[in-house]
């Protein structure tokens, strides 16, 4: 029994929502992992993460969110500080297994999946929060009334087409968190409370949230993690406001509206009687 203890060596898969993966052991040389559904051609080699040291994992058989952190050296050919800083892995997928690797052909053992949490940067190491599926129990149950939609436009309950509404143009000047382009809004505040994406650069594949936009320029909801040349190619995908007026008006949508914008406030419950 010692000895299979001792033979035993986490691995971590980390999926990115770009589609970029990374595969990492705490073990002191690459392994080649078999899944655990034991399927010889899906085997993935884990790289040996020097300086990656996990926390103790806790697995609960109730409704507790499995959890565990795991801290480690930031390498530019792993897991580097200008991709954290950028959000690049913010809610990546994350699948903890364990693996004999005293025994190559035995699948590994899952231990569970989640997302990653929160993500602290230091001068040289960073710490990443793991947190598992039951995680998501501790959302809301129930919505609770708004007077502005709840949706997001063009997702599943809003319904709205999205063909033609997202647009790439190229920056002209960036000062701040306000952005120039070469191409004005189709239509006055078309782009606020939308996404842009840059498309090259050194912040390529993120994206930033838009505030507002008035002709061709565009208000990001916060500054460039890098400096922006002019030239850089920008996504621009349109946005709402979320308010009744505007969906009836811009999108005539007002059918799958999400919000409540009639229901009374707390005002009323407090407003005293007339005299």
């Amino acid at each position: 029994m010692s000895d299979r203890v001792i033979a035993l060596a986490l691995c971590w898969r980390l999926e990115r929502r770009d589609g970029v993966t990374l595969a990492l052991t705490s073990h002191d040389r690459d392994l080649v992992v078999v899944p655990p559904e034991g399927d010889l051609a899906d085997a993935l080699v884990y790289r040996a993460a020097p300086g990656l040291t996990p926390s103790a994992v806790t697995l609960g058989e109730g409704l507790d969110a499995d959890t565990m952190e795991a801290s480690g050296a930031l390498t530019a050919a792993a897991i580097a500080a200008r991709d954290l800083a950028d959000g690049r892995w913010d809610g990546a997928r994350l699948v903890c297994l364990a693996v004999d690797w005293s025994d190559p052909a035995a699948p590994a053992r899952l231990l569970g999946s989640g997302r990653i949490g929160a993500v602290s940067v230091r001068e040289h190491d960073f710490t990443a929060e793991w947190l598992g599926e039951q995680a998501r129990l501790d959302r809301p149950a129930v919505e609770t009334t708004s007077p502005t939609c709840r949706a997001a436009l063009g997702d599943a309950r809003c319904r709205v087409m999205m063909a033609g509404r997202r647009r790439y143009a190229r920056v002209v000047a960036s000062a701040g968190e306000v952005v120039t382009l070469d191409m004005a809004e189709p239509e006055s505040g078309a782009y606020g409370g939308g996404t842009l994406r840059w498309c090259d650069g050194a912040a390529a594949g993120s994206r930033v949230a838009l505030l507002a936009s008035a002709g061709a320029t565009v208000t990001l909801a916060e500054p460039p993690p890098h400096p922006v040349a002019a030239g850089t190619l920008v996504e621009l995908v349109e946005g709402c406001d979320k308010r009744l007026a505007t969906c009836a008006r811009r999108f005539g949508n007002a059918v799958n509206f999400r919000g409540e914008p009639f229901v009374p406030g707390t005002d009323l419950l407090t407003r005293y009687p007339a005299g």
